[in-house]
């Protein structure tokens, strides 16, 4: 059974830092692409970061781009989110993502996502 579990969120202050984690069991998680989306109160879900199987190719939103960083260690399962200079509109659940081959470079269509992890950002 594949099961994703998100860790890290919290309240941080605008200018702030966090950094998540995604621990992946159920699957060969170095076989397979990752991906960060979001989700704010009434919003749509929103792609965030997506990276290769072997961690080498990486894409973002413009939305987060120069702030946040996705990083994997294959060795642990485990995928990341740096997410550094936060902004109130940064505000969601974040939800990791297991994607479906092919590695498009950009997006990820998914097949499975965690249970989310709400970060708020507010003074």
């Amino acid at each position: 059974e594949v099961q994703l579990v998100e860790f890290g969120g919290g309240l941080v202050q605008p200018g702030g830092s966090l950094r998540l984690s995604c621990s992946a069991s159920g699957f060969t998680c170095s076989n397979y692409a990752m991906s960060w989306v979001r989700q704010a109160p009434a919003k749509w879900r929103e792609w965030v970061s997506a990276i290769n199987s072997g961690g080498q190719s990486k894409s973002y939103a413009d939305s987060v781009k120069g702030r946040f960083t996705i990083s994997r260690d294959n060795a642990k399962n485990t995928l990341y989110l740096q997410m550094n200079s936060l902004k109130p509109e940064d505000t969601a659940v974040y939800y990791c993502a297991k994607c479906l081959p092919p590695w498009r470079g950009y997006g990820c269509y998914a097949d499975y996502w965690g249970q989310g992890t709400q970060v708020t950002v507010s003074s």
